[in-house]
């Protein structure tokens, strides 16, 4: 759920022109004018992730959409916000990967996910859904998993955590989500909703609208992303929202009241990611100052800091994966062995 995006944001820059000449040439060279529908083209996943799957629930109908990519190192396990997808950890994804493995899940109601209830999005449920899936890939023998979460995911995150019942769990990663301005800001979300443009002709149209409007920074990102935000709509033969949250409100409380404390008490290394210091609330800020986790204010980025600045996010996580010694098998300990394991 964006909840910090209460305004629009204009878009930051024009392309620059570049005027290429040849001084063995009578033409001067000259780069291809991109149109709109260019610019704004979208791109495949399988540039970021080497590969995707479909996980079934045993003994439902559920069906959860997972990217993957990497071989080595521990799992850095991606749940994204309301009204995003997998995909929103792609261009970080292609960098992590070179140290770690990443899973990047389409949650329920989003992406390419199917579910006998789209629109339960209690927390019990997100929670559930994620120790499914957890449990049908790795089996009782799971590798050490950083979970990930950003804004509605986060607080997905927080509460796995917080139940502690997930022994291989070793790190914990919040994307720019806290209780205070998250709660709020409920206030305001179905207006939010409700004002963002509903119907898009083209896959194109809404990756532009994304961009323009403040949503997302990066345009490749959003192209990567945004058109597996969307469903076609046949009645009315235009494109329009994957996920029903107008149709959620009744759970979005239960997503943030208590987050702080949970996130305080979640027995693992944790880092909070935030695209502005006004987000923290008292809670966090007496925790930060008792050194109960890490915190970093990432600058010049918008709420989805890992599509905004992939590279600057990889780097965070990469850098909090190592400063925590955390390997594939958890928490290393130097100079203690581990028998060897094969690769899930």
């Amino acid at each position: 759920m964006d909840s910090s995006n209460l305004t629009s944001l204009p878009e930051e820059g024009s392309e620059e022109t570049h005027n290429l000449h040849s001084a063995f040439s009578s033409i001067p060279a000259r780069l291809p004018i991109q149109t709109s529908s260019q610019k704004y083209a979208p791109l495949d996943w399988s540039d970021y992730f080497d590969r995707e799957d479909d996980i079934q629930i045993p003994d439902s109908d559920d069906v959860f959409h997972v990217y993957m990519a990497g071989t080595e190192g521990p799992v850095v396990f991606c749940l994204h916000g309301g009204g995003y997808c997998g995909l929103s950890f792609a261009l970080a994804a292609s960098k992590l990967k070179e140290k770690a493995r990443i899973v990047a899940m389409d949650l329920r109601g989003h992406g390419k996910s199917a579910t006998q209830n789209d629109v339960d999005l209690s927390i019990e449920t997100l929670c559930g859904d994620v120790f499914s899936v957890l449990k049908t890939m790795y089996g009782d023998a799971p590798p050490a998993i950083v979970l990930v979460g950003h804004s509605m995911g986060g607080a997905v995150a927080v509460h796995i955590a917080a139940k502690k019942s997930f022994p291989s769990l070793a790190g914990l990663v919040v994307v720019d989500v806290v209780e205070g301005s998250a709660m709020a800001s409920l206030i305001h979300m179905q207006k939010i909703l409700s004002n963002r443009m509903q119907h898009f002709s083209t896959p194109e149209k809404a990756i532009e609208w994304s961009v323009k409007s403040g949503s997302l920074r990066n345009i490749d990102s959003a192209r990567v992303s945004i058109p597996n935000t969307l469903k076609y709509d046949e009645s009315k033969k235009c494109y329009t929202h994957r996920a029903r949250l107008e149709e959620t409100e009744q759970y979005w409380r239960e997503w943030y009241e208590g987050l702080s404390e949970k996130f305080l008490s979640s027995p693992v290394p944790k880092i909070l990611l935030l695209a502005g210091t006004d987000r923290l609330d008292r809670a966090l800020t007496i925790g930060q100052m008792q050194g109960k986790f890490q915190m970093v204010v990432v600058r010049h980025t918008g709420h989805a800091i890992q599509e905004d600045v992939p590279d600057e996010f990889a780097t965070l996580l990469l850098n909090f994966i190592s400063h925590n010694r955390i390997g594939p098998h958890g928490i290393e300990i130097p100079g203690l062995r581990r028998p060897p394991q094969s690769k899930p």
